[in-house]
């Protein structure tokens, strides 16, 4: 594996910035869930957006104003709010949020914080589920109080893959090498979203593939599984939270994987 950029000295503040943020939205998103009332309309691409969505990223702005004044904020809803100092808060308010709309409780609020293009902290909040994963840069990724490791298993034959939407009409068409891939592995589940990468860095599984991902759904999960000792690039290998799609694995098996996608 490549190395990985020396730890951020402000890393500490970074992540009790994000954990202030995600108790926060932790409540607003609870207020909201099964609400029979929830305001939801449909965007330009025709994905939803709840009123959840906008109050989280509203709020998120509004703070870090006021406790970090000067960075940026570059969110799915309000788009970027340039940077004074270098740095920026990249957030997905609520990923999953047809989940949310739906009633089903793995959805989560993804940040990251970004210093002149290089990701040092990152945090997801997945308040129904009671759970939260979080990372700074060259001081270990964790769930709770627990540090994080990837598995150690090096074939393809034993491995377990997570997935997104299959049928491309959603969340973007996979390639067509998808199906050898899926024959190769032990297991195959749909989990999508970003909790198919928390289990990579958990440990419970090894490769997870998301066909259609922006810098906001990308943020937040590259560096926690990249400080639990994985790996996180598009199908290509391409290593940036730009990129169109995302592959992340335990590293062991992220060549195999490219290989086969890549194309």
């Amino acid at each position: 594996m490549s190395a990985q950029p020396p730890a951020s000295p402000r890393a500490a503040t970074w992540l009790e910035l994000l954990h202030e943020i995600c108790d926060s939205a932790d409540g607003i998103a609870m207020r909201h869930f099964r609400r029979a009332d929830l305001r939801v309309d449909d965007k330009h691409d025709g994905s939803p957006v709840s009123e959840a969505d906008r109050a989280i990223e509203a709020m998120a702005r509004e703070l870090v104003a006021k406790r970090a004044p000067g960075i940026g904020v570059f969110g799915e809803e309000e788009g970027e709010t340039r940077a004074q100092n270098g740095a920026r808060l990249i957030i997905d308010p609520i990923d999953g949020t047809r989940n949310f709309v739906r009633g089903i409780p793995v959805f989560a609020s993804l940040l990251a914080i970004e210093e002149e293009g290089v990701l040092t902290a990152g945090m997801v909040s997945a308040p129904a589920m009671r759970m939260r994963w979080y990372a700074a840069r060259g001081l270990g990724a964790f769930l709770g109080p627990r540090r994080l490791h990837v598995s150690s298993i090096g074939d393809l034959a034993g491995a377990h893959l997570f997935h997104g939407d299959l049928s491309g009409r959603v969340e973007g068409r996979q390639p067509q090498a998808l199906g050898s891939l899926f024959s190769r592995v032990e297991r195959t589940r749909g989990f999508g979203d970003f909790y198919q990468h928390m289990l990579v860095a958990e440990g419970c599984g090894e490769i997870a593939l998301d066909a259609k991902m922006q810098p906001w759904d990308v943020a937040a999960v590259k560096i926690i599984v990249e400080e639990a000792g994985g790996k996180s690039t598009s199908y290509s290998g391409e290593d940036s939270i730009s990129a169109p799609n995302l592959v992340s694995s335990n590293g062991h098996l992220h060549a195999a994987v490219l290989a086969m996608i890549g194309g």
